[in-house]
């Protein structure tokens, strides 16, 4: 997929002040507030910006922090990673790749086969229903 570049103008028109905090000032949300958090549906969920496809229900698990967490993405290119030395301390961030979009954090404190959690946002994720599976 081609990289989507947008003026700040367009993203503010496009997503809500939450969104916009979070996916383009690099804001977290609330630990235990995002509607995706215990959501076990299978699915994919999908990059609110863009619609790129990152994780899917399948690689989530109940990190216990608050966040949808996931021990992989849908395809190791569709997400970047990036060092992160905000709030005094050293974290990878983790940014869609298809429009740069921040979606949350990585920790190496996660489950097999990984030992990776990735700990997204909510506001940051679309999430799209498996209908083959849940019909």
């Amino acid at each position: 997929m081609s990289k989507i570049e947008k003026s700040d103008a367009q993203w503010r028109e496009e997503l809500t002040p939450e969104q916009y905090r979070v996916t383009r000032e690099k804001g977290t949300e609330p630990p235990f507030s995002g509607r995706y958090n215990t959501v076990k549906e299978p699915g994919v969920f999908k990059c609110v910006c863009c619609g790129q496809p990152l994780f899917e229900t399948r690689t989530k698990f109940d990190s216990g922090t608050g966040w949808p967490s996931f021990w992989a993405p849908v395809d190791a290119e569709r997400i970047e990673v990036e060092a992160d030395l905000s709030l005094g301390m050293r974290r990878e961030e983790v940014l869609c790749s298809r429009c740069g979009a921040h979606m949350g954090h990585l920790f190496p404190d996660g489950p097999e086969p990984t030992g990776l959690r990735y700990c997204i946002n909510s506001v940051a994720l679309d999430f799209e229903p498996d209908s083959r599976r849940s019909a």
